[in-house]
């Protein structure tokens, strides 16, 4: 049987190569919308972190996303993303690789 390619993407927190199934899309619209994108195929500018909480926590405070996308995010999008991630680790813990 042939081995199946697995999709990489670079983490933009931990500067990293990481299976796309282990991080979120994040996106940005023409509008300057900034969305948690968990099927990855929502048209904009698009940006992968991990799905560790410290790591979107520590990503706020030194403004990276801002800087990678091009655009202000409130603090209820920051609320919102880490309350995705924390699930979705939870989720992973509970389950294992699906």
């Amino acid at each position: 049987m042939k081995k199946r390619k697995i999709p990489m993407r670079k983490d933009l927190l931990t500067n990293t190569m990481a299976p796309k199934k282990e991080l979120v899309r994040i996106v940005v619209d023409k509008e300057k919308n900034v969305y948690v994108d968990p099927t990855g195929k929502k048209s904009g500018r698009g940006a992968y972190v991990s799905l560790e909480p410290e790591k979107i926590a520590e990503a706020q405070k030194n403004r990276v996303l801002e800087k990678s996308l091009g655009t202000k995010i409130s603090d209820d999008f920051y609320k919102e993303l880490y309350a995705y991630v924390d699930h979705q680790k939870a989720r992973k813990e509970l389950f294992g690789d699906e």
